[in-house]
């Protein structure tokens, strides 16, 4: 049998279906960002990027290059191991305690990954609870999807942000069931918001526990940047906190925060916490620094906005197809798979500017888009290079404008 031959069809059939991924070589410079090097199969090639999860550029700040280099030349760079064999190294304890902080809850733990805290966080919580019901947004994020199945209990999918039909959905069970309600703060595709008071407000009528993963907010929102259940003022009434290390801290890691009770039995049960090495000490200093630099620094929020307003604005009057959104995430839809990626190619190999196509089965098919995301450090130059570089694309492509009248709404 030709085992190879089962890769090679698999390998086939995305390319057919022209969703077949390439990764751009890049090397960021650090105090240069967005700026970047491609490495293309021509050569070294000076590009900037605008579809980075850095939002705020925390990776390269001085303040977070400078503890991890330090904790490095002093502890080292590796964990040694899983916490239960190796122990936890102090800077890990260090952070734990700042995001408990930013979060305002009793206690927090730490995932090498956002997708892992999803994953292993979701079952673990689900199987502690007495024939528990899921009840996720129908917009969730693989993560708390792949969480959902390796959970194995009965869930329930809500329409997205629709509170009427979440509401049915609670009211068909019974009051005593323990039921778990997963939603995000911001949506990353297309820039939307939970309506995160209304869900609480049917999570305590209806005896739930609400779970919001922040990974798009967290250092984003918020007046210490806590994320968009902080802004909204209820992130006292949401049970559990997810987040990551890795957007607007600029490092690496995912976590969870609630009451000690539940972090200390996610703690002692999570397989995916258990048998994992943790994070380097180095990592955690780093992400530490960023987060209790953004807890008192204002500054990177508000520049962030304005320059995603700019983009939203300039990018609209020219007639591109901005789909709309009330925060920093800028979709720019095009509908078709070949095209998007024909657009991210001829962008990046024609004029430098390196975005990403977003197909299925990251958005639905039909809604291939474009994401652009805006930093602190994109100057009006830059942002007005990348509405020249797309309008010279989009009529390459033949793709449709918007009409002056409609830009702005």
């Amino acid at each position: 049998m030709n085992y190879d031959a089962f890769f090679a069809d698999a390998l086939a059939t995305l390319h057919d279906e022209r969703r077949y991924r390439v990764f751009a070589d890049l090397e960021r410079i650090a105090g240069r960002f967005p700026h970047a090097v491609w490495h293309s199969p021509q050569g070294k090639r000076s590009v900037v990027i605008w579809c980075s999860n850095d939002y705020l550029g925390m990776g390269q700040h001085p303040k977070v290059i400078g503890a991890m280099v330090e904790t490095a030349t002093r502890m080292g760079a590796g964990a040694g191991g899983t916490r239960n064999i190796a122990g936890t190294n102090h800077p890990l304890v260090e952070l734990e305690a700042e995001l408990a902080d930013l979060h305002g809850k009793e206690a927090a733990l730490v995932f090498t990954s956002g997708y892992v805290s999803n994953q292993t966080g979701i079952p673990t919580i689900a199987k502690l609870l007495p024939n528990c019901l899921i009840l996720s947004d129908a917009w969730n994020h693989n993560s708390m999807i792949e969480g959902i199945r390796q959970a194995g209990v009965e869930k329930a999918i809500w329409r997205h942000n629709d509170m009427a039909h979440l509401e049915e959905l609670l009211a068909a069970q019974p009051r005593e069931r323990a039921k778990l309600i997963l939603f995000e703060g911001l949506y990353s595709m297309d820039g939307d918001v939970a309506p995160v008071k209304a869900i609480c407000d049917l999570a305590e009528k209806y005896h739930a526990m609400t779970y919001c993963d922040e990974v798009h907010a967290v250092g984003m929102y918020g007046p210490r940047g806590g994320g968009m259940c902080a802004r909204e003022g209820q992130m006292h009434r949401v049970d559990v906190l997810e987040g990551t290390l890795a957007k607007a801290f600029g490092c690496l890691g995912g976590y969870i925060a609630g009451s000690a009770n539940l972090i200390d039995a996610v703690r002692s049960y999570a397989p995916g916490f258990i048998f994992t090495t943790a994070l380097p000490p180095a990592i955690c200093s780093a992400a530490t620094a960023a987060i209790r630099h953004l807890k008192t620094s204002n500054w990177e929020r508000e520049r962030h906005q304005d320059r995603a307003a700019r983009v939203k604005a300039i990018l609209s009057a020219a007639g591109l197809p901005v789909m709309s959104s009330d925060t920093h995430i800028v979709p720019l839809f095009v509908g078709d798979p070949e095209l998007c990626k024909q657009a991210s190619d001829m962008l990046l190999e024609e004029h430098g500017v390196y975005i990403q196509p977003i197909n299925y089965p990251t958005v639905a098919k039909g809604t291939e888009r474009l994401r652009i995301t805006p930093s602190p450090y994109h100057d009006d130059g830059l942002i007005d290079g990348l509405a020249e570089a797309l309008l010279q694309v989009w009529q390459r492509l033949g793709l449709p404008l918007r009409k002056p009248s409609l830009a702005a709404e």
